[in-house]
């Protein structure tokens, strides 16, 4: 019997550090619908058609780091409408930590990064998150 891969064992490269992720989320893709009704059309009904894609921001989360900007230098590439782009592979690990299910997401950039907050009675580890728009990904299945 097969069961469903966990969520907790996945990889992400992005083209930094190789410092591991506490969380992904955003790999959506959602597609728009165009409604249309032809006046001389005997069906009292709108026809439906697939528009636009959306892609939403992708979010990453990890521990912060001492001596470690390269989220920030990432997302000080931005000057006058350029901003370096990169292809970030995200992984879904099985228990011998081969990848089965990845995800390939082109032309990623930084728009929004949020350091850690603090708080004085915490007991729990600083971390960063980073918004991250793009153009699409493709998704693989491994056997």
């Amino acid at each position: 019997m097969d069961f469903p891969l966990p969520k907790f064992h996945f990889s992400v490269e992005w083209g930094g550090s190789k410092i591991a992720f506490t969380e992904v989320s955003g790999l959506n893709k959602e597609m728009d619908v165009i409604e249309h009704r032809v006046g001389s059309s005997p069906e009292f009904f709108k026809k439906k058609m697939p528009g636009m894609m959306k892609l939403n921001n992708i979010t990453l989360k990890r521990g912060v780091f001492l001596g470690d900007n390269e989220f920030f230098e990432w997302y000080n590439t931005v000057a006058q409408s350029t901003v370096e782009k990169r292809t970030i592979t995200i992984s879904l690990l099985d228990e011998n930590h081969a990848p089965k299910v990845v995800w390939t997401v082109k032309d990623c950039f930084i728009v929004s990064l949020k350091c850690t907050d603090l708080k004085s009675d915490a007991n729990e580890a600083a971390i960063d998150t980073v918004e991250i728009a793009n153009h699409g990904f493709t998704i693989e299945y491994k056997s």
